[in-house]
């Protein structure tokens, strides 16, 4: 039986010449260029897929945090405060800030990945945002910093941490945390895309991560330190996030510290954003 063919199927078998398609694809209207928020996001939505398919990724920000609660706590707690309970009160939100920022440099360690694996060159024919690959990197590590920030939460109040500004003083001092970490990680985005290998990337992160991190006043006041370390101590970006983190939690919302965190965070995005930009577009 037979089947008859429609003027439609014909047209459909109709060989189109080139001039037809070419004039074909310039009438059809290109859709939209994503905004910089949307692309921003997609890239954001990318980080956190990595975690998902490599939930590897997140023993950084679960067994790691977990480690150094129990270590610092039992460890220096009965000679500093005289005993564990006491001194988790003034150590909680300090390793809390210690914690965070040792893991921004993980930032870096990805940026270099992809560099490595070739996935920056798609990145850079795509008609987007220019900054919102970057954007994506600390917007998928924010999620990392928020899950770290919980467990070491979790495990403190389970050891006895309880802070007197309740939970408002607490989300106001993990948010702060979370702007200045994300203005820290642009330090790492600018040696994942400067250096040449992962372990580079790492090694020089923890060169400028220690110092500032145990050079600060997270373990003990400053006042019982020498006065030549307390003039470096008293102005490291750590020791004013900590103190302001540890303020807000008490429910003592000190201001100064809170303005110099939020300066820091500014002055660091205002150094290394362009700094990272120009070596991305250069790359």
């Amino acid at each position: 039986m037979s089947t008859a063919t429609t003027p439609t199927d014909a047209q459909e078998l109709t060989p189109v010449s080139a001039d037809s398609l070419a004039e074909l694809l310039v009438a059809t209207e290109r859709p939209p260029r994503p905004g910089a928020v949307a692309a921003s996001l997609t890239f954001g939505w990318r980080a956190v897929l990595r975690i998902k398919h490599v939930p590897e990724q997140l023993f950084d920000v679960t067994a790691f945090p977990i480690m150094m609660v129990l270590m610092y706590t039992y460890l220096f707690g009965g000679a500093l405060a005289g005993s564990p309970s006491a001194y988790i009160q003034y150590l909680l939100p300090g390793i809390l800030v210690m914690s965070v920022v040792m893991i921004t440099m993980y930032t870096g360690v990805s940026v270099n990945t992809d560099i490595e694996k070739g996935v920056f060159d798609r990145f850079r024919t795509l008609p987007i945002w220019r900054p919102a690959v970057m954007v994506g990197y600390l917007l998928g590590d924010a999620l990392r910093y928020t899950i770290a920030s919980a467990v070491m939460l979790a495990v403190g109040l389970i050891m006895g941490f309880r802070p007197d500004g309740g939970v408002l003083g607490v989300l106001a001092g993990v948010a702060l945390l979370l702007v200045f970490s994300f203005a820290f990680s642009w330090i790492w985005t600018m040696f994942g895309l400067l250096l040449r290998t992962e372990k580079s990337v790492m090694g020089v992160s923890m060169m400028v991560i220690f110092p500032l991190t145990f050079l600060s006043d997270i373990f003990v006041k400053p006042e019982t330190m020498p006065g030549w370390l307390q003039a470096f101590v008293n102005n490291n970006p750590v020791t004013h996030v900590a103190s302001a983190v540890r303020g807000l939690m008490e429910g003592d919302w000190p201001v100064d510290e809170v303005l110099w965190s939020l300066g820091w965070a500014a002055v660091l995005v205002a150094v290394f954003g362009p700094v990272t930009m120009r070596l991305y577009n250069r790359k």
